[in-house]
């Protein structure tokens, strides 16, 4: 990446640091609580590995990064990120809008969200098998695990050997406005969109366990305040 030529703007000297691609998003994972190589790119699973190691050496170099015996941990300038990418996140809410289709929703990565953002003390007290069901999702994407257990949510990318207690149906598209506080639960569920089959008492739990996305609370604005 072209640098700034020293520039004396922090702006400038920021971006030195940041502004390549994926950098932030690495940032991001860290910040979510990813330290070990493997979950950091299975949170950015477009990047390749070995883009990856470069972008944590180069935040390492310049001090936002620490290695550790388990793993990468930010730094206390890396700890300070922590507005700056909430701040990304919430413009990209309002402002970076875009018409969002199934093939468009990488599942696996928005299951990996869903599964660490679990309220595991909404959980019930006995051992949920959760299965995700999304259609017309690309092939070996279609399904996925929860495995629910005390205070412990584990993204399963096989049937565990116990068997499924709770079947949640729906499409990518759909799951991931839900995610995003786009749609309401009980609207896809009246709608159709999304069906969960399975005992009850779990049925109607499921939905208190999903704390959504930090940015579901984020309002986008009007097609008029758009245009302004």
């Amino acid at each position: 990446m072209a640098g700034y030529n020293q520039q004396f703007c922090p702006v400038a000297q920021a971006l030195e640091v940041l502004g390549e691609r994926w950098t932030l998003l690495v940032v991001r994972e860290l910040l979510c609580g990813s330290h070990r190589f493997n979950d950091l790119q299975r949170g950015v699973p477009l990047m390749s590995r070995s883009v990856l190691a470069q972008r944590l050496r180069s935040l390492r170099d310049a001090g936002v990064i620490e290695r550790r015996d388990d793993g990468y941990h930010l730094t206390e300038a890396g700890r300070e990120l922590r507005p700056i990418v909430l701040a990304c996140g919430k413009w990209g809410k309002r402002w970076a809008e875009r018409s969002v289709k199934d093939a468009d929703v990488d599942v696996g990565l928005l299951m990996w969200d869903i599964q660490r953002r679990i309220d595991v003390d909404a959980l019930p007290r006995q051992e949920v098998v959760v299965e995700m069901e999304f259609r017309g999702a690309p092939r070996g994407k279609g399904r996925f695990w929860l495995h629910l257990k005390g205070h412990d949510a584990e993204l399963c990318l096989k049937k565990p050997a116990r068997g499924v207690d709770l079947t949640v149906r729906t499409s990518p598209r759909t799951m991931a406005e839900i995610w995003l506080g786009d749609t309401r639960f009980a609207d896809a569920l009246q709608a159709g969109d999304l069906t969960v089959e399975g005992p009850r008492s779990l049925a109607r739990g499921f939905p208190s366990w999903l704390q959504l996305s930090v940015f579901a609370p984020i309002a986008r604005p009007s097609v008029a305040g758009r245009r302004e």
